[in-house]
């Protein structure tokens, strides 16, 4: 075994006797997180590599967490300790407690912005890309204005400014950008930021972002922390590893945290108990993050080794997922990975020939490699 092929069970030594003895022990969790992505003990099970999620799993204090909140669950969320994340969510983002509204809200985010001011406004956003909330707008009345990617599959912010005018609502933007896990440069990003956002509210999702070296010093959290139009989405589906348990919050400025608390955001109730302990407690293990980090970046050079050496055009993504041209229809792509028990999902038109593919734990992503090369093969 090479050091940049960490299987999970070497991932959780590292992380300490104690706490890989508490994530791996006998209990409810203990199936999913034996084989998150699926069992590769046989090799008739299908191993999924489409939804961009965390091998490696959660922290164990998030699931030691939830374990002992179990026996509350007859019980609705409880407030005090809704109010309680809120303000350790704002320790962590060095912001004031009223800039913070937790949940996963870009539904309701889109919703409220879709009909604030009536029907007809528009919202920008990247195509290909991930389409929550302009899609939550549309159902209101909002009306999608998608952007192209540049040639280089990055948020094309020049492209992005020219097509603001009196009927834009906001712009919406992933960075790094989802399906294509390019970065912005950070300098151009935040200059960016603060001149359109004089226009308009700009919202940046996050949800990648912490899979980057210097994610602290690239946040657009920045520009809220200035006071500019500017709200910034994170989630803990992504690095965190709780993507069962779907849970976010949004960084804005105050008027309109309030406004989407007054429409019923952020509640306790909402929120759910096992949500908001596993939550907080996930925050706290930053040495497990750095672990996934370290461990998605090994796997994603020999990724990214294996598409040089076939020669397929790709991005050049920092996100713990690959993006790249198959040289044929991606749906045909596809179908041949899940006759080689490989699920990368579905396709990002208008690049129709554009495959992303997670990246998974190292024998997940070797099988994937090996299936890669043997349907390029095939012609």
């Amino acid at each position: 075994m090479t050091q940049s092929r960490i299987d999970r069970r070497l991932f959780l030594k590292s992380a300490g006797a104690a706490a890989g003895a508490a994530l791996l022990a006998p209990g409810w969790l203990e199936p999913a997180l034996a084989a998150p992505l699926g069992s590769l003990d046989s090799k008739e099970a299908t191993i999924r590599l489409c939804f961009n999620e965390n091998p490696y799993g959660p922290s164990p204090l998030a699931v030691q967490a939830i374990q002992r909140e179990l026996g509350k669950v007859v019980r609705y969320g409880d407030e005090s300790a809704a109010h309680a994340l809120v303000e350790q969510l704002a320790a962590y983002e060095r912001l004031p407690s009223d800039h913070v509204l937790p949940g996963e809200v870009l539904d309701g985010l889109g919703l409220y912005l879709g009909t604030e001011g009536g029907a007809g406004g528009e919202f920008i956003y990247s195509t290909p890309g991930y389409l929550a909330l302009v899609d939550a707008t549309s159902r209101v009345g909002g009306v999608s204005v998608p952007v192209p990617l540049d040639a280089s599959q990055r948020n094309d912010l020049r492209a992005l400014a020219a097509k603001i005018n009196a009927k834009t609502r906001a712009i919406y933007l992933v960075n790094p950008h989802n399906p294509s896990g390019t970065v912005c440069d950070s300098a151009a990003f935040k200059s960016f930021l603060r001149e359109v956002s004089q226009k308009v509210l700009v919202i940046v999702d996050e949800a990648y972002l912490e899979y980057t070296d210097d994610f602290a010093t690239r946040s657009a959290v920045d520009l809220v922390r200035e006071g500019a139009n500017v709200a910034v989405f994170r989630t803990f589906a992504k690095i965190h590893g709780l993507a069962g348990l779907p849970f976010g919050y949004l960084l804005a400025p105050p008027p309109l945290v309030s406004a989407l608390r007054k429409e019923g955001a952020g509640t306790a109730e909402g929120l759910g108990r096992l949500a908001i302990v596993a939550a907080g407690a996930a925050l706290q293990d930053k040495a497990l993050l750095d672990r996934s980090r370290r461990a998605v970046a090994d796997e994603r050079r020999i990724w990214l080794s294996t598409l040089k050496d076939l020669k397929l055009p790709h991005s050049e993504t920092v996100a713990n997922f690959i993006f790249f041209d198959a040289g044929r229809p991606q749906p045909e792509l596809a179908a041949a990975f899940l006759q080689r028990g490989i699920d990368i999902g579905r396709s990002f038109p208008p690049l129709a020939h554009w495959a992303r593919i997670t990246i998974g734990l190292p024998r997940e992503n070797a099988r994937a490699q090996a299936a890669l090369r043997d349907i390029l093969a095939v012609r």
